[in-house]
């Protein structure tokens, strides 16, 4: 073959795969256009994803690392020269560029936020010689000309600033800026609201731990100490079970346990109660083997056998029977507590799930929250019972639980 064929040949397959790539980039530019739509679509896509990308930042409130990643998302939203939250005593975040690219000390940006911190109103301040050098900001080449502060606003007090800084403050920027300011905002809330409901959670435990206490632990030693004399060993071993329910009735690590957990601190418990009773505890337990690791919510049973000792069986005269059972529902692990106690008017029951009975069953309406807080309004207590005719007492919880580790 020739010089000047091989030459040709050469030239025709660049010119093929010079073809190919453009073509190929058309297809791609192509299907891009086609998927993300027009320009606004496009637009509105950008700003739906810097939104997300922030709030994710902001599920934790007002702090630092947060903050400045949101930041960030932020500031390419608004396409401003630089973007800064606050709270109320510091600069939590700056994300600038070019000459605002420098963070400023936080007393000066402090000093920037203190008017809308104190009257809770957006305001707009010009970048004059003195305010530019406060800033760090070049004295010459004055791009930027404004600072446009926006209160961040949780409880009708304002929580902190969202701060920005542009080469011309529009009514547009302004308004703009006021609206992520009011995004910020609506997040903070969530957050705090979210913190709420976790304390809340906490002082829910508090208080069953509360209940067990006084009355529980006074009546367990008291049952100890009368067999010191009779029987010395049952009242060591009875003082080891106590321990041991005492251990983790009141351990302060985990909102979550298992169920096979909670059934070790209900045996426990049970022991320590039928040295009070004797013989006039009844108890029946049947548990399926492959629902002892469901997850459940710490402390959620045994109050809930507590309640049927407490306030079922020890009124009634005779003996009394508690059945205890656990059973496989598919996708749920389903538990019963059933008593043939003295039982409670259907209507008092109402009142105590409400809230609007103080006094006595507070444990039922504590487990009753915390299971429709954890898994919702569907999965709260299901309560049967009459004047007489004892209780009945079920709760179903999911088996899958992203996130609650026992």
């Amino acid at each position: 073959m020739s010089d000047s064929t091989l030459l040709l040949i050469i030239a025709i397959a660049a010119v093929v795969a010079a073809i190919a790539i453009v073509a190929a980039v058309g297809f791609r530019l192509s299907r891009s256009h086609r998927e993300l739509g027009t320009d606004a679509e496009r637009a509105t896509f950008r700003t739906l994803h810097s939104a997300a990308a922030a709030g994710a930042q902001l599920r934790n409130g007002l702090e630092p690392a947060g903050a400045l990643k949101a930041s960030k998302q932020l500031r390419s939203l608004l396409n401003c020269a630089a973007f800064a939250m606050t709270d109320e005593s510091q600069l939590l975040a700056w994300d600038g560029a070019g000459a605002a690219a420098k963070q400023p000390d936080s007393d000066v940006v402090m000093r920037l936020a203190a008017q809308t911190l104190g009257n809770g109103r957006t305001h707009v301040a010009v970048l004059d010689s003195a305010l530019r050098e406060s800033l760090g900001l070049p004295a010459t080449g004055a791009d930027l000309k404004a600072a446009v502060i926006c209160p961040i606003t949780v409880d009708s007090r304002a929580a902190g600033v969202v701060i920005i800084l542009s080469k011309q403050p529009s009514a547009g920027l302004v308004r703009a800026t006021s609206e992520v300011a009011a995004w910020v905002s609506a997040q903070v809330e969530l957050a705090e609201l979210s913190a709420s409901r976790t304390l809340l959670a906490e002082a829910e435990v508090r208080a069953l731990r509360a209940q067990i206490s006084p009355h529980f632990i006074y009546n367990s030693l008291n049952a100890i100490a009368s067999f010191i004399n009779t029987d010395p060993q049952r009242a060591r071993d009875l003082v080891v079970e106590f321990a041991d329910f005492t251990r983790y009735s009141f351990r302060r690590h985990g909102d979550f346990t298992t169920l096979a957990e909670e059934l070790r601190c209900i045996d426990r418990y049970l022991l320590l109660e039928s040295a009070r009773f004797g013989d006039r505890l009844q108890v029946s337990l049947q548990i399926a083997p492959e629902v002892l690791s469901t997850v459940i919510p710490f402390l959620s049973l045994q109050p809930l056998v507590e309640n049927a000792v407490r306030h079922g069986l020890e009124a009634k005269i005779g003996k009394g029977l508690i059945q205890l059972s656990a059973r496989d529902l598919g996708a749920f692990t389903e538990v019963t507590i059933e008593d043939d106690g003295v039982g409670m008017d259907p209507e008092q029951l109402r009142l105590v799930l409400g809230g609007q009975h103080d006094g006595t069953h507070v444990g039922l309406r504590n487990v009753d929250t915390r299971l429709r807080q954890v898994y919702g309004d569907d999965h709260g207590l299901t309560i049967d019972t009459a004047v007489g005719h004892g209780m009945l007492i079920t709760m179903t919880v999911p088996k899958n639980q992203p996130g609650h580790d026992a």
